[in-house]
C-alpha cells in the first residue's frame, strides 16, 4: 500500500465535501479541484490547486473539457509498481493522483422535471466525471475512489489510523461501487434517449433493470432456496418496498409476496376496507360504510376464518386499540396499515413475532409502472393492470338492471376478483366477499369451488368473473346457489346463451368490456 499524497475533488453533490476536504488538508494531502467545487473549497479556507493550473490547459467549451487530459488520466491509471509506467510518468512530469472524489451531474434529477428539454438533459450527461471514476476504479490498488458522501467518514478513519493509507479491501469495495453507479448512470441515459427517439413505443429496445439489494432473506419460497429482496429506488409509491417496519421478525420471501398482494388489493378501495391474504389470494375482504375499521376487519375475517389463520392483513385506515385487541385472538403473520397510535402498538407488541408494517398514504396504483415476470431465458414485461373501476360505464345486458345494493356488491366483487388467481370467481354482498373460487382450470369449477368454500350466505350475493363466461353453466351454478347478479367481461361467442340464461333466472348481468387475468 502507498499513502495518499494527492486528491482530485470534483463533486455535483457537495454534501459534506468541505468538512472532508479540510480533514485531507490537515493531513497534508494536496487537493486538486474544478469549477464550482474549487470555488466552494477556497471560500471555506481549504487550499486548492485549480485543475487548469494543474494541467496547464484551460477549462474550455463551457466546462465540457477540463479533466480529459493526460496529466489527469496518466496520474490515475499509471501502475506504481510497473517500472515502465513510472518512467513515463517521470518523463512526462505526471504526478500520481492517489484519490478521486467525484459524483456526477444530476442527470436523473434533471429528467424527472416535467419541463425538462432534450437540450437540458444532454447538458447534464457527465463525461469527465465517469471517465475519472472509471480510471481510478480500474487502478484501485493505487487509487482510492469515492463516489458516495456516505463513505467519507470510513475513508477518513482509515487514513488517520494507517498513516494516510487506505486498505486494499476498502479500495476494491469503493471501486465496485463506482462501476455499479456508472452502469446505472449510463442505463438511465440510454433509456431516456430511447423514449425520446421512440416516444410512442412503451418498451425500450434494451431493458435495463436497476434494483438495489435491500435484504438477504433467510431462504426463498422453500427452505432449500436462497433469496434476497431488491428494491427500485426510483419508485416512491407506497409499497412493501417503502414500508416502515415497526416490530416483528424480518419479512420472509413468502411474507413479501403475500404482503404485496394484500397492499395492492386494499389500494383498490376508497371505502374503509380490510383485506386478508393467504398464499397470494384474498380469503377475506370487506368494507364498512360507517368508516369503522374494526367492523371491516370482523366482516373480512368472517369470510373464511380457517384460511385467515396465519394470513396477511392490510387496512386502508389507521389501526385502532380496539382492533389491536381483537387481533390478539388470531395468528397473523403480517399487519399493514397507514398508521398506528401508541396505544395500539403497545397492545400489538405482546405478539413480538408479529410483523407490523406502516405504509402511509395508501393510494391507488401508479399507472406509469410496469410488471416483470421471469421465465427461463427471458422476461415478460407488461403495463401494470391499473385499469380503474368505473361502474357507470358497465353495460347492462339483461332485462333486469342491477339494484343499487347489487351495484355496490358488484364493485366489491370485481375489485377483489382482479387480485385472485385465474380462473377467478368471487361472490360478494354489499359489505364483504362471501366466497372465492381461485385458480381452477375451468371457470365453472371455480364457480362451484367458491360456493363450496363459502362460510357465509351465498344466496342474495353477486358474482364477479375475472374474464368472460364462456358457457351458461356458470350462470346456472350461480343461480342454483341463489346469486342474483353477475359482473363479467363479456365477449364470448355464446354471450347470447349466457345472457338468456341470466334472464331465465331473473338475474341482472353487466359486462365490463375488459378482463383481469392474474397468473
Amino acid at each position: 500500500m502507498s499513502d495518499v499524497q494527492r486528491a482530485l475533488i470534483s463533486v455535483s453533490n457537495k454534501s459534506g465535501i468541505v468538512e472532508f476536504a479540510k480533514e485531507l488538508a490537515a493531513m497534508k494531502i494536496e487537493i486538486i479541484s474544478t469549477g464550482g467545487t474549487a470555488a466552494m473549497l477556497k471560500k471555506n479556507g481549504v487550499p486548492v490547486i485549480e485543475i487548469s493550473d494543474y494541467t496547464g490547459f484551460p477549462e474550455i467549451m463551457d466546462g465540457r473539457v477540463k479533466t480529459l487530459h493526460p496529466k489527469i488520466h496518466g496520474g490515475l491509471l499509471g501502475l506504481r509498481d510497473n517500472p515502465e509506467h513510472v518512467k513515463i510518468m517521470e518523463e512526462q512530469e505526471i504526478p500520481p493522483i492517489d484519490m478521486v472524489v467525484v459524483n456526477l451531474y444530476p442527470f436523473e434529477e434533471t429528467i424527472k422535471k416535467p419541463d425538462c428539454t432534450l437540450e437540458e438533459a444532454i447538458e447534464n450527461i457527465d463525461i469527465g466525471g465517469p471517465t475519472m471514476l472509471r480510471s481510478a476504479a480500474k487502478n484501485y490498488r493505487f487509487v482510492t475512489v469515492i463516489i458516495d458522501p456516505d463513505d467519507y467518514e470510513t475513508v477518513l478513519k482509515e487514513l488517520k489510523e494507517n498513516d494516510r493509507t487506505v486498505s486494499e479491501s476498502l479500495k476494491l469495495r469503493l471501486a465496485q461501487k463506482v462501476f455499479t453507479h456508472t452502469a446505472r448512470y449510463d442505463s438511465l441515459i440510454s433509456t431516456y434517449l430511447d423514449k425520446v427517439c421512440e416516444p410512442d413505443v412503451p418498451f425500450p429496445d434494451t431493458l435495463f433493470l436497476n434494483y438495489k439489494r435491500a435484504s438477504v432473506l433467510r431462504y426463498g419460497e422453500n427452505p432449500h432456496q436462497q433469496a434476497s429482496f431488491y428494491v427500485d429506488a426510483t419508485v416512491d409509491e407506497p409499497s412493501i418496498a417503502t414500508a416502515e417496519s415497526l416490530q416483528g421478525k424480518p419479512l420472509s420471501y413468502n411474507n413479501i409476496m403475500d404482503a404485496d398482494a394484500a397492499l395492492e388489493t386494499v389500494k383498490e378501495f376508497d371505502e374503509t376496507a380490510c383485506i386478508i391474504i393467504k398464499h397470494a389470494n384474498p380469503c377475506g375482504a370487506a368494507i364498512d360504510r360507517g368508516d369503522d375499521i374494526l367492523a371491516a376487519y370482523k366482516k373480512a375475517l368472517a369470510c373464511d376464518p380457517v384460511s385467515a389463520f396465519g394470513g396477511i392483513i392490510a387496512l386502508n385506515r389507521p389501526m385502532t386499540p380496539e382492533l389491536a385487541e381483537a387481533l390478539m385472538d388470531h395468528f397473523v403473520e403480517v399487519l399493514i396499515a397507514p398508521d398506528y397510535p401508541e396505544e395500539a402498538l403497545k397492545i400489538l407488541s405482546k405478539k413480538k413475532d408479529l410483523r407490523v408494517l406502516k405504509v402511509p398514504l395508501i393510494t391507488p396504483q401508479r399507472k406509469d409502472l410496469f410488471d416483470l415476470r421471469k421465465v427461463v431465458g427471458g422476461l415478460l414485461y407488461q403495463e401494470r393492470d391499473s385499469h380503474s373501476l368505473d361502474i357507470e360505464t358497465f353495460k347492462t345486458v339483461t332485462k333486469r338492471a342491477p339494484s343499487d345494493e347489487e351495484v355496490i356488491a358488484m364493485k366489491l366483487a370485481w375489485k377483489v376478483c382482479k387480485h385472485v388467481k385465474s380462473n377467478a370467481i368471487v361472490y360478494a354482498n354489499a359489505e364483504q366477499i362471501v366466497g372465492v373460487g381461485a385458480g381452477q382450470m375451468s371457470r365453472v369449477d371455480s364457480a362451484r369451488f367458491g360456493i363450496q368454500k363459502a362460510q357465509l350466505e351465498i344466496k342474495g350475493s353477486c358474482l364477479a368473473s375475472d374474464a368472460l363466461i364462456p358457457f351458461r353453466d356458470v350462470v346456472d351454478v350461480a343461480a342454483e346457489a341463489g346469486v342474483t347478479a353477475i359482473v363479467q367481461t363479456g365477449g364470448s361467442v355464446r354471450d347470447k346463451e349466457v345472457i338468456a340464461a341470466a334472464d331465465e333466472h331473473g338475474m341482472a348481468m353487466v359486462f365490463t368490456g375488459y378482463r383481469h387475468f392474474y397468473h
